[in-house]
C-alpha cells in the first residue's frame, strides 16, 4: 500500500536516495521537538527523586549518572530537532548540534548500564564492565567529532556494540545467581512454543 496517496500522505516524505540528505516534514519537525521536550521535565524529575531516594553514595552516584544521561539526551536532541527545524540555513551550526545529539546517545547508553553496574556484583567482569562503557563512550563521541555522517554503518555498530557488550556480564554470574535468568528464559521459551 502506498501511505504517500492516502490522506497521511502529506505527513510523510518520499524515500530519499543514498547520496541525499532526508529532508524532514514540517510535520516531522514539530513532532520531533515536541515528543523530545516533553521529557526533559519528566527526565529531571526523575533523576531527581532516585537522587534523593538514594540510601547511600553509590546510588546517589548512579541517580546521578542516570538522571543526567537522560535529562542530556532529551535536552540535546530537542535543541538539534529545533535547529534542524528553524535554522537548517545555518548548515554549520545545526551540523554541530546534530554531533551533540549523537554524543549524547553514546553517553546516555553509558549512563543507562552504570547503575546495573555499580550497584549489582554480576561477576568478574563488572568491575571491567564498569570503566570500559565509558571507554566506549569516549571512543564513539572522538569517532562522531573526528567523522560525523561518513561511515553510517560503523556509527549504527557503535550503539548497537554499546548496547550489546554491557549486557554480556551475565555470562560472568555464578550460577546460583545465574537460576533467576535460567527460570525466565525457560518461561520464555514456554511461551513461545
Amino acid at each position: 500500500m502506498d501511505f504517500k496517496k492516502t490522506k497521511f500522505g502529506r505527513y510523510m516524505n518520499c524515500r530519499v536516495p543514498a547520496n541525499k540528505r532526508y529532508q524532514p516534514t514540517e510535520y516531522e519537525h514539530v513532532a520531533n521537538c515536541v515528543t523530545h521536550a516533553f521529557w526533559i521535565l519528566p527526565s529531571m524529575v526523575g533523576g531527581s527523586v532516585l537522587y534523593f531516594l538514594s540510601v547511600d553514595k553509590w546510588h546517589q552516584v548512579a541517580a546521578l549518572l542516570y538522571g543526567s544521561g537522560l535529562t542530556g539526551l532529551f535536552l540535546t536532541s530537542t535543541l538539534f530537532h529545533t535547529a534542524a527545524w528553524k535554522i537548517s540555513h545555518l548548515r554549520k551550526v545545526e551540523e554541530r548540534f546534530h554531533m551533540c545529539d549523537r554524543v549524547a546517545i553514546y553517553f546516555f547508553i553509558a549512563a543507562s548500564y552504570s547503575p546495573w553496574l555499580m550497584l549489582r556484583e554480576l561477576g568478574p567482569w563488572t568491575y571491567h564492565m564498569r570503566w570500559l562503557i565509558w571507554v566506549m563512550a569516549c571512543i564513539g563521541s572522538m569517532y562522531v567529532f573526528f567523522f560525523h555522517e561518513r561511515y553510517k554503518l560503523a556509527e549504527l555498530l557503535g550503539y548497537v556494540t554499546m548496547g550489546v557488550v554491557p549486557a554480556l556480564v551475565i555470562l560472568s554470574m555464578v550460577s546460583t545467581k545465574k537460576q533467576g535468568l535460567t527460570v525466565v528464559f525457560s518461561a520464555f521459551k514456554k511461551s513461545i512454543m
